[in-house]
């Protein structure tokens, strides 16, 4: 099965952002386009807006004066759904209510040909139930689009229960054919996107809940340590914050209310107050006028330790000695089958995060995990009350050495960036065990959908096997609510042998 024909009529039924978005994507791919509104004039003022877009890219030179001719030619709004009875492609884009969507795909049934493919950009519904008004519900699709479409790469190609193969392959080669990346995904709750990435605003939500840091100090780790693009706030505040709980209440409702899905009181009451971010003027942060950015929480200078002791298998933060030693301080190695560490001169101890308060080890500080510590220009430390002075002074100096801004939280288990990786790469296995995605598919979605620095299947590889599942437990031990319980998937993935019955590496 192949792509749709350049010849072959689209058609974009909704004309809001999203669905201008996608006639352009369509257009500029060279298809003749039909635009539907149900609201009068809506859909000329949205071919309108998509011709001033085209002109647009002809002054930047992404597209020839003749080329923009041919495709505002091509663009033809809609005056009534009869208008899309020969197309062989129907994309829908109106508001997310399970009976609009519905009621007009019924609709569309007694107008378009038995061949014409549907697809709804839905975001938060399931394929399945929108379809099942459908007689023909073989036909039915998901295209889920993201915001802005000819932009974003990525295409979310979905399949209903009753999707027939042949529906879902050609609109995935279709995708390809516009120039899109596409990834095959079954109908779950929040498709892969939307799914896996709930950890990210969650974990950062429950980092503020616990007075572990404030908003500024956790997107500054995030960023800077973990390698994400924008941190979990500031990017809230981007979507807009009723946009961002909603998706995650009806990714938690839809998994009848399973506790790692849980919704954020905080951003509930965030949003309650009518601080839905950027396009409401305060969010997370005040975008008003004359507002200044709050800094994120950074320690003082503090001298560096005159050597550093390596006691065992340092695992994902392996290449701290070799830059310890680049930074002029001693290191010295000791053996020990024990868990890896680094030692002060005067006894404190150095731990990657683990799951584990630090109130419980005595005299230690823990340390977040970064994407490269080589890179990463700040580092997460956290410190229980009773935690010796000296200790965090010693542990602030030596990573300040390493040229590194020091960001002081406080005792929360699996600090920011360990416990946000290690629950995406729980979830990504999850998917891909319950047959939502491949693991590639899983990787290039995370990549392209929300530009993570890694996949999460790929990310977890180079931290090792175990390492995610080790700090959920440890995490899920301290909170048996069960938000943070490691996933048979990734039990199977921590614990798996190799051909000869041996543990693997």
């Amino acid at each position: 099965m192949t792509a749709l024909d350049l010849s072959s009529p689209v058609a974009v039924v909704g004309t809001g952002t999203m669905g201008q978005g996608i006639a352009q994507v369509a257009l500029v791919a060279g298809h003749p386009v039909r635009l539907y509104d149900a609201v009068p004039g809506r859909a000329g003022e949205a071919a309108d807006a998509i011709g001033a877009r085209l002109d647009r890219l002809v002054e930047k030179g992404r597209l020839t004066d003749a080329e923009r001719v041919a495709a505002r030619a091509r663009l033809v709004p809609a005056g009534a759904l009869d208008a899309l009875a020969d197309c062989a492609l129907v994309v829908e884009a109106v508001v997310e209510r399970l009976d609009v969507k519905q009621e007009l795909f019924r609709a569309l049934e007694d107008v378009v040909g038995d061949d014409c493919l549907l697809a709804t950009n839905t975001s938060s519904l399931s394929v399945t139930a929108v379809a099942g008004a459908l007689r023909g519900p073989g036909r039915f699709v998901g295209l889920h689009f993201f915001n802005p479409a000819p932009l974003m790469p990525l295409v979310e190609v979905v399949s209903g229960f009753a999707t027939d193969p042949a529906s879902a392959t050609r609109a995935y080669e279709t995708a390809r054919a516009w120039g899109k990346t596409p990834v095959a995904c079954a109908d779950t709750p929040g498709f892969i996107v939307n799914r896996v990435a709930r950890p990210f605003y969650a974990e950062a939500l429950t980092v503020f809940e616990e007075q572990g840091a404030d908003p500024a100090t956790v997107d500054a780790v995030l960023r800077e340590s973990g390698g994400f693009r924008m941190g979990a706030f500031e990017l809230t505040d981007l979507i807009g914050q009723d946009v961002n709980e909603s998706v995650t209440h009806s990714v938690w409702t839809s998994f009848f209310q399973d506790a790692r899905f849980a919704p954020s009181l905080a951003q509930r009451r965030l949003v309650e107050s009518g601080r839905l971010g950027r396009k409401s003027g305060q969010g997370w942060y005040d975008y008003r006028d004359g507002a200044v950015r709050p800094e994120p929480r950074t320690a003082g200078p503090a001298e560096a330790p005159a050597y550093v002791v390596v006691e065992g298998d340092l695992g994902p933060a392996a290449a701290l000695p070799g830059l310890i030693r680049e930074a002029g301080v001693e290191v010295r190695e000791k053996e020990s089958g024990g868990v890896g560490r680094l030692v002060l001169p005067g006894g404190g101890r150095l731990l990657l995060a683990d799951g584990r308060s630090t109130a419980e080890l005595g005299d230690t500080v823990h340390f977040d995990l970064a994407l490269d510590y080589r890179r990463a220009t700040r580092v997460a430390l956290s410190a229980a009350p009773g935690t010796p002075r000296a200790t965090l002074d010693g542990a602030t100096g030596l990573f300040q050495a390493l040229g590194k801004r020091v960001s002081v939280i406080g005792d929360v288990p699996g600090m920011i960036v360990a416990r946000t990786v290690a629950r995406i790469v729980d979830l990504a296995h999850d998917a891909v065990a319950k047959g939502v995605a491949t693991e590639e598919d899983v990787d290039t979605a995370m990549r392209l959908g929300v530009n993570y620095p890694l996949g999460p299947i790929e990310w977890g590889r180079a931290l090792g096997p175990a390492w995610a599942y080790a700090l959920l437990a440890e995490l899920h031990r301290r909170d048996v609510a069960g938000r943070c319980a490691p996933s048979l998937a990734l039990f199977r993935h921590a614990h798996a042998v190799d051909a000869t019955g041996g543990s693997r590496p």
